[in-house]
């Protein structure tokens, strides 16, 4: 039905502070995903699919939030959950991972779990989806690009490896999430994306990220100029002001 990728990553912010970005992706041979799978906040990641329960997503964040690490956070969710054998459920917080995949999943499913991330699918065509997303990852995870871009690169490596092994369900969608730690921080416009119904979601997220990141960075320059004009009007006054004082 699925796979998706959670990552964890440390970075220094403008002001020389450490800060920690958290994302998820995922793609599927159903529709609307992103309302259903990707999870994200300043404390985590999480992904919830197979048979999906849209509450240990939800749940799984706001625990992280409450300060469970996200091992004790997720595994006390599937304990309470009677359906646990038919989910998988996967994600990071700050310091750590977690991984399940119960054993009444549809095949080929499974998971993964590298330092700062978790990758799980179920309805594939085989390990390589998952074993090629993870190593998409890998490959980039201290890149220049944007880590929105980079999810979406990871993805892309998963469907071409096979992906979701339905090809008689054309209705497809895909959706990223990432969010920080940086308090005052104004998230990009590409940091929270969905394609909810297409035949080519990963190729159409990747176009919906590219003109999302290039109408932010117009925005951006805008905003620069005006402010550099204001700044500009602002030296005129005082320089008349000045002027008149002599006078």
């Amino acid at each position: 039905m699925t796979f998706s990728i959670c990552v964890r990553e440390r970075y220094t912010d403008e002001g020389g502070d450490d800060q920690i970005r958290f994302g998820v992706a995922v793609t599927t041979r159903l529709p609307g995903v992103g309302t259903l799978c990707p999870f994200a906040s300043s404390d985590g990641a999480v992904a919830t699919q197979s048979l999906v329960n849209v509450e240990l997503g939800r749940k799984g964040v706001e625990y992280l939030g409450d300060g469970l690490a996200v091992d004790d956070a997720l595994q006390a969710l599937l304990n309470a959950d009677d359906g646990s054998a038919q989910r998988q459920l996967h994600g990071v917080d700050a310091d750590g991972t977690f991984a399940f995949s119960g054993d009444e999943c549809n095949d080929w499913y499974g998971h993964c779990e590298g330092e700062n991330y978790t990758v799980a699918g179920n309805l594939l065509t085989g390990e390589d989806v998952i074993a090629d997303t993870a190593a998409a990852y890998e490959s980039d995870a201290h890149g220049d690009a944007p880590l929105a871009e980079r999810l979406i690169d990871a993805l892309a490596a998963g469907h071409a490896a096979g992906g979701d092994k339905r090809e008689d369900l054309e209705v497809q969608s895909a959706a990223l999430l990432v969010r920080n730690t940086e308090e005052e921080a104004d998230d990009p416009y590409y940091n929270d994306l969905r394609v909810d119904a297409s035949e080519t979601p990963v190729a159409d997220l990747r176009e919906t990220y590219e003109t999302a990141k290039r109408g932010y960075e117009t925005i951006l320059e805008k905003y620069a100029e005006e402010e550099d004009g204001a700044d500009d009007e602002s030296d005129d006054d005082g320089g008349a002001a000045d002027g008149a004082a002599d006078e």
